[in-house]
């Protein structure tokens, strides 16, 4: 999955960026006050991302 795809996906559901990291940037869902980083790389791996959705959708 392209990173651009993943941070629309992860905006869409109300996460915000909190940081840049060194290699990752962190997001938060304010309603759930879970956090999750984000590789910067071009290409994220499917299983990972659909993770990192997973991680931060509200339960």
């Amino acid at each position: 999955m392209k990173r651009i795809d993943l941070i629309k996906a992860l905006e869409k559901q109300g996460c915000v960026l909190i940081r840049h990291g060194g290699k990752h940037d962190i997001y938060r869902n304010p309603e759930t006050g879970l956090s999750q980083p984000v590789p910067r790389h071009q290409e994220i791996n499917e299983f990972l991302a659909k993770k990192i959705i997973r991680d931060l959708s509200d339960r």
